[in-house]
């Protein structure tokens, strides 16, 4: 198989595109998770007795927050190995 310089150019590109993706994609789960959780700790030292709610409701907001990571994962695959710009 030649790879020829237009080829390479993409396929190194698309490295740093799924390297950026997965990079920004975790720096930004992990500031929401803190956030979010941070919020939580907050709201269950103010009112205890809703701390099972708050509880409850974190989690599921961290959950959603680190499906982007995984979302990105995905993306980063498609771009290194089944890459829709390589003839």
């Amino acid at each position: 198989m030649e790879i020829t310089m237009q080829t390479a150019i993409i396929l190194g590109l698309s490295a740093l595109g799924a390297g950026l993706a997965l990079g920004l994609a975790a720096i930004g789960a992990a500031i929401g998770d803190g956030l979010v959780t941070g919020k939580a700790v907050e709201g269950m030292a103010r009112q205890p007795e809703q701390s099972g709610a708050l509880f409850r409701n974190m989690l599921i907001s961290v959950g959603l927050i680190e499906a982007v990571p995984i979302i990105a994962v995905v993306f980063a695959i498609v771009l290194l190995y089944v890459n829709p710009f390589v003839k």
